[in-house]
């Protein structure tokens, strides 16, 4: 399923290489899964091919294998088409439950949308029409058995990733459906998420109804799996949703802290003590001809001691400025949140349209202001 940059990443992954200069990782979690998977398939092989033994086993590690690179190709399949339609792409993660692919932003318009998250499923739903093709003449054995069942979890994969809900695909494409009929990114948004949390209590509830109310533990612990994703992603789609829709309050000039210069080797209980009579909220570091060239890291200023702050100089708090670190006191909304995205710090340093020092505009007081906004 295609996910947008608000997706978070695994804590823990294995790097594979690039498929077509797109990295490619494998979290931690792939491994565990992988292994149940291969120990719980083996019996099903040896019933069904008369494998008997290691070699059981050996063709249903393969079978995994061969999902898992079914799966990247659906994953490859939204990272070139969202590069084709002028989307940056981070990565693809192979994962517990499937994949992701990480795209920097959000796609402008429901077209877009629409064509990338419809990808995958494409590639899935084309890759069970091939591998079941390709099986017919093959015969009773294990090459056969092995491309049959391709095909039959490619469908169920290429199926499911079409329910309208979010975040599987289907819920993207649901959303883009509803943008461009309403025009509402908010709310397209919305009822995508809120149909996501609603399948996602059904899916818990299916081995129950299969089972007549005594589901076995490992299609309970499996359900659950997918019920705690599905809600995981949905609920996540609603935070950025509501993040996002306020975006357009957001103002560098208004969020601004009034900056007090001073010279890297002022006494911080000086330059603090300058800062509280001007009234200001941050410190730049200025060369002696005036010029910025750092700013005072507030959680570097929080962590040193009252005691300890006449003997340390502020430029041992300082972070120099970058080019990406110093932005327009002008931007506002999404092209504020796009400058913050390019480099993230914890604070910037804001200039006028003339090139003079506005103020400094902390990372914090962002993130603040679009909880309460």
């Amino acid at each position: 399923m295609a996910l947008p940059s608000g997706s978070g990443r695994p804590a823990r992954r294995l790097t594979l290489g690039r498929v077509a200069g797109v990295p490619v990782h494998v979290g931690a979690s792939w491994f565990l899964v992988a292994a149940v998977i291969t120990l719980g398939f083996g019996p099903f092989v040896e019933d069904q091919v008369g494998t008997r033994g290691p070699a059981a086993y050996l063709v249903s590690f393969s079978f995994v294998v061969l999902l898992y690179v079914s799966v990247l190709l659906h994953e490859v399949s939204h990272a070139l088409t969202a590069r084709a339609l002028g989307l940056p792409v981070r990565g693809i993660t192979l994962h517990f439950l499937g994949g992701h692919t990480e795209i920097e932003r959000d796609s402008p318009t429901p077209g877009r949308d629409f064509v990338i998250s419809a990808a995958g499923p494409a590639v899935s739903l084309l890759v069970a029409l091939t591998t079941w093709l390709v099986a017919r003449p093959v015969g009773p054995d294990v090459v056969a058995f092995l491309l049959l069942w391709l095909a039959f979890a490619n469908l169920l994969v290429g199926m499911f990733n079409l329910l309208p809900a979010l975040p599987l695909d289907g819920g993207h494409m649901l959303r883009a459906v509803l943008w461009r009929v309403t025009g509402d990114e908010m709310r397209a948004t919305v009822v995508a998420a809120r149909a996501g949390q609603v399948l996602a209590v059904l899916v818990l509830a299916v081995p129950f109804v299969l089972a007549r109310g005594a589901p076995d533990a490992f299609r309970l612990v499996w359900a659950a799996l997918i019920a705690v994703l599905l809600w995981g992603g949905a609920t996540q789609a609603l935070g950025v949703a509501r993040v996002r829709s306020r975006l357009p309050r957001l103002s560098a000039r208004r969020l601004a802290r009034r900056a007090v210069p001073v010279t890297g080797d002022v006494p911080l209980a000086e330059a603090l003590r300058r800062a509280a009579e001007a009234g200001a909220g941050a410190l730049v570091v200025v060369d002696a001809d005036g010029r910025p060239t750092a700013l005072v890291n507030e959680a570097a200023v929080a962590a040193t001691p009252s005691d300890r702050r006449p003997w340390v100089a502020v430029g041992q708090l300082a972070r120099a400025l970058g080019p990406r670190a110093v932005i327009p006191a002008d931007l506002e909304g999404e092209a504020l949140a796009r400058a913050l995205q390019a480099a993230p710090a914890p604070e910037y340093l804001l200039v006028d349209s003339g090139g003079a020092v506005y103020g400094v505009l902390a990372t914090a007081d962002v993130e603040a202001a679009l909880q309460t906004a």
